[in-house]
C-alpha cells in the first residue's frame, strides 16, 4: 500500500531542528515543525534556516490553550503565523478555534493564499460522533484540509473518529485518536483516505505516536 508520513519535530533550538528535519526528510514525505517548543526570538532564525525545505514542511504554533508550549500572548502568537504564513508552508497549522473567532487573521491568510491545515484537539475524550460530524462540517468552511484528533479511552473511542471518513466527501480529512487505545486508528485512517499520518523520529512527541521505522514495518512498503 503507499501511504505517506509526516514526522513531528518538537526541539527547543534552531540547530537541533535542521539536523532533525535533515534526518527526517530522508525517512518521511512530509515533517511538522513544532515552532511552539522555541523561544519566541528564535523562530525567525529558524525559518531562513529552514526554508528551502518549506514545501515539505507542517508549521504548527499551538498555544497552551490547545495543547501546546507557547507562552507568549494570543496577539504575539497571531503575529508569527503570519510571518510563517508569508514563507508559504506546505501547510499551516491553524487552530479552529484561533481562525474561526479571528476574522481579520482568516482575510489575511486567505489573501496570501496561505494552505492552511485547520484542526481540532480533544486532549481528555472522544465525544459523541453527531457533535464530530459538526465540527467537521464547520472547519471543512475555512480549508480543504482538515485535522481532528481526539483521545480513545476505549477502541470504541478509536471506531467513532475514524466513522467521520465515511462522512467526508471532498476534503483532505486526517482524523484519529491519541492514547494507547488510539494507536491503530493512526494507522487506519491512512487505508480510510488520510493523506499522511504523524509519525516520530524515535521519541513520541504526542501519546501513542509510532515512530516512521514502525510505520514502515506495519504497512511494509519501503520509501522508494
Amino acid at each position: 500500500m503507499k501511504y505517506k508520513t509526516c514526522v513531528s519535530i518538537a526541539e527547543n533550538s534552531s540547530q537541533k531542528i535542521k539536523a532533525n528535519l535533515k534526518e527526517a526528510l530522508k525517512k518521511s514525505d512530509y515533517v511538522e515543525i513544532r515552532f511552539d517548543f522555541l523561544k519566541t526570538e528564535q523562530i525567525p532564525k529558524t525559518l531562513e534556516i529552514i526554508k528551502k525545505d518549506l514545501k515539505k514542511i507542517v508549521c504548527t504554533l499551538r498555544p497552551k490553550s490547545e495543547g501546546g508550549k507557547f507562552e507568549g500572548d494570543e496577539k504575539e502568537r497571531i503575529a508569527i503565523l503570519k510571518l510563517i504564513a508569508t514563507y508559504n508552508p506546505f501547510l499551516l497549522d491553524i487552530e479552529f478555534n484561533t481562525i474561526k473567532k479571528n476574522k481579520e487573521l482568516a482575510r489575511y491568510l486567505k489573501s496570501t493564499k496561505t494552505k492552511l491545515l485547520v484542526s481540532w484537539h480533544d486532549f481528555k475524550k472522544t465525544p459523541k460522533f453527531s457533535e464530530l460530524k459538526n465540527i467537521m462540517n464547520q472547519m471543512t468552511k475555512f480549508s480543504y484540509n482538515v485535522k481532528i484528533v481526539t483521545t480513545a479511552k476505549s477502541v470504541d473511542d478509536s471506531t467513532r473518529v475514524l466513522q467521520l471518513y465515511s462522512k467526508n466527501e471532498k476534503n483532505n480529512l486526517i482524523a484519529f485518536a491519541m492514547g494507547n487505545s488510539g494507536k491503530v486508528s493512526r494507522i487506519l485512517c491512512l487505508y480510510l483516505g488520510s493523506p499522511y499520518t504523524y509519525v516520530s523520529l524515535g521519541k513520541p512527541v504526542a501519546l501513542g505516536q509510532f515512530s516512521v521505522d514502525e510505520v514502515k514495518k506495519i504497512i511494509g512498503r519501503k520509501l522508494g
